[in-house]
Parts: C-alpha cells; sequence; structure tokens
C-alpha cells in the first residue's frame, strides 16, 4: 500500500478510502436563478447569480419560496458567468431543459417539453 504521493506527501486515511469518482465540494457556493420562458416561447433566462453569501442568499430566497432546487455546480459555474437577463446559452439547451423537465414533475405540472420531444420524434418517422 502506498502510504505517500509522488511529491512525498502523505496520505490520509480518509485520502486512502475516498472515492476516486467522489470529488470534494469547493469552498464557495455557486447559485444561479432561472427563469423558464418556455410559455412564452422564449428561451430560458438568467435571473440572478452568485457565489458565496450571494449564493446563499438567492437559494435562501428559493426555499422560503417554495421554488424547486437543483443541483448541477458544473451547470452553475457556467452560467453564473453569463451577464444577468441574458438567455442561457446553446451550451447550455440540454442541461436547462433537463432541469426544467424535473421541476415541472417535481411540481405536478405538464411538462412543456415532452410535447417538443414528441413533435421532433414525429418529425424523423
Amino acid at each position: 500500500m502506498i502510504d505517500e504521493y509522488d511529491d512525498g506527501r502523505k496520505i490520509s486515511p480518509e485520502e486512502r478510502l475516498r472515492p476516486l469518482n467522489i470529488k470534494k465540494k469547493q469552498g464557495r457556493q455557486t447559485a444561479v436563478a432561472l427563469k423558464d420562458g418556455t410559455a412564452e416561447g422564449k428561451i430560458p433566462e438568467i435571473k440572478a447569480a452568485g457565489r458565496g453569501k450571494i449564493a446563499e442568499k438567492i437559494l435562501q430566497l428559493a426555499y422560503e419560496n417554495g421554488i424547486r432546487v437543483r443541483e448541477d455546480s458544473a451547470l452553475a459555474e457556467m452560467l453564473a458567468g453569463i451577464e444577468i437577463d441574458s438567455p442561457i446559452p446553446s451550451e447550455a439547451f440540454m442541461a436547462v431543459a433537463e432541469i426544467l423537465s424535473y421541476v415541472y414533475r417535481a411540481n405536478g405540472q405538464p411538462n412543456p417539453f415532452e410535447a417538443l420531444h414528441e413533435d421532433a420524434t414525429r418529425q424523423k418517422e
């Protein structure tokens, strides 16, 4: 068993037992709030974004107002760099659609993305 890294640092028992596919949580939290524009035929927009204390406030407001929250740190980091009131970038469409789909299901509402998927599937046939 190897008890130290190549550079000579010792490996703690916790590190030795931690699965390699589990990443440590970042020190600063990131949160992004989106406005779903699909009902109006618009692309979802970024309405709030922040790190640290601002992220905590965004999450607090969401929880206090019964807004569903979904954790996706990579997506949050990407969207946090976009200007407020901007539409989400095309690279984020699929990830955001998946999150909004989750929110619709969680709220017991019809999912507009399922209808779009069914239309696209029919057009291919």
